[in-house]
């Protein structure tokens, strides 16, 4: 076999970093299980990978005994018919591989009998119900594509993605993207197109609530599987008011029309929590915090002529909130400060990402912060309550690029001559 038969302990490797996203019309229940194929479209924003990513190494070696992963820093098993799925796509397509400084060359029909390691570290806490999944199942197939040589393009890939997780398919491009929800039965067309790139609305800024949260929340997957079998709403939802909201978003989108934008984000978001509620039993993702959350933009967007801010939650109590630009992201962390307080001293461990907003918002420590005023929209009889500590963090961050190949040796996972983590 063409495999650089002389020597068996060659590595061969590649690293590659995506972004995770948040959809602001929601995906909440599959038509299939197994596929993960969904009952309506979807569209999400992809972050900013500086601030929320997956970074990926993988690996082949003739030496390696069998495939293996390490996530942040464990061993996790490759058992699940997720992981199992996605190798099984991949290895299907793999091309021809030359690497002619190394000398090695694979043939196609050797990936089957080559063994993968895998490495993946994600710069975000993994339970903090950011999506970790979105980008770590996004991240592992392009970076396996780019090693076995696959010709498809990125929209093909992303329905190999899908069948890991299915807001994957959605990280494979910056900006903004929709998933198509598909008719086959296969899954051949449910995949991902990207509806616009970063650049074109990049005055946005999104500011992400991680809430402290004490329970577990339950997994979207079982959430969405009671939601299918009991919820209603469900069903309406997605035959009669998703088509028509995916037409409006997608225009509001082209046009960098925040005031229909935002109406719809939050309108979605209400709505998908609305169907886990009318789900039997009932299913509660968002708590009080994000419940305040929501009131403060509320009462925030009605007191001025336009909506400031959108916000839409996923399947946990953090809050994705959306600025129409700098200057509101500024008047917006105002507002979050003033309501919820960091527990300690340190601003600058409680703000993280992009830290001009704070310098926008003329906040550099503590002593600014608790000089905050209260916010206009708060009536002036009413003394406002605080939350302290009710918020872990805030993540201030924007639209992004989609996963790129990361060419510095030194930014690997795995080590260049054995192939285990560095």
């Amino acid at each position: 076999m063409g495999m650089a038969g002389e020597s068996r302990n060659w590595v061969l490797m590649v690293t590659a970093q995506t972004p995770t996203n948040i959809a602001v019309i929601k995906y909440w229940g599959k038509r299939d299980e197994n596929l993960i194929l969904p009952i309506n479209d979807s569209i999400s924003v992809t972050l900013d990978p500086n601030h929320l990513c997956t970074t990926t190494t993988v690996a082949v070696s003739p030496s390696f005994k069998q495939d293996r992963m390490w996530l942040n820093r464990k061993e996790i098993s490759l058992s699940g018919g997720r992981y199992q799925n996605c190798l099984r796509e991949i290895r299907n397509r793999a091309c021809d591989v030359e690497d002619k400084k190394k000398g090695i060359k694979i043939l196609k029909e050797d990936w089957g009998k080559l063994h993968l390691h895998i490495a993946s570290y994600n710069n975000f806490p993994t339970a903090a119900g950011l999506a970790s999944s979105a980008a770590g199942f996004a991240c592992l197939v392009f970076a396996l594509a780019k090693l076995m040589n696959l010709k498809e393009d990125q929209s093909q890939l992303s329905a190999i993605a899908r069948q890991g997780s299915g807001s994957a398919c959605r990280s494979l491009y910056g900006g903004f993207v929709k998933w198509i929800m598909g008719k086959e039965e296969n899954g051949s067309d449910s995949l991902a197109v990207q509806l616009t790139d970063e650049k074109q609305w990049d005055d946005l800024v999104i500011v992400i609530a991680v809430v402290s949260s004490r329970q577990k929340e339950t997994s979207s997957t079982s959430g969405m599987r009671e939601s299918v079998k009991t919820s209603l709403l469900l069903q309406h939802r997605a035959k009669e008011i998703v088509p028509k909201r995916i037409l409006q978003m997608e225009e509001a989108i082209k046009n960098c029309d925040f005031t229909s934008f935002a109406q719809l984000t939050c309108a979605d978001s209400n709505q998908f929590h609305a169907v886990c509620m009318d789900s039997c039993p009932p299913i509660f993702y968002m708590n009080d915090t994000s419940h305040r959350i929501i009131n403060i933009a509320e009462k925030w967007n009605r007191s001025e002529e336009t909506p400031q801010v959108a916000y839409t939650f996923d399947a946990g109590p953090n809050a994705v909130l959306i600025a129409r630009n700098r200057q509101t992201a500024a008047l917006l962390i105002q507002r979050l400060l003033y309501y919820f307080p960091p527990n300690s001293d340190d601003l600058n461990s409680y703000v993280i990402g992009d830290k001009s907003i704070l310098q926008d918002a003329g906040l550099t420590g503590m002593k600014d912060v608790e000089g905050l005023p209260p916010p206009p929209e708060t009536k002036d009889n009413i003394p406002s309550q605080k939350y302290k500590g009710d918020v872990s963090h805030f993540i201030c961050t924007r639209p992004g690029r989609g996963p790129v190949l990361l060419a510095d040796e030194s930014l690997a996972l795995l080590d260049s001559e054995n192939g285990l983590p560095k």
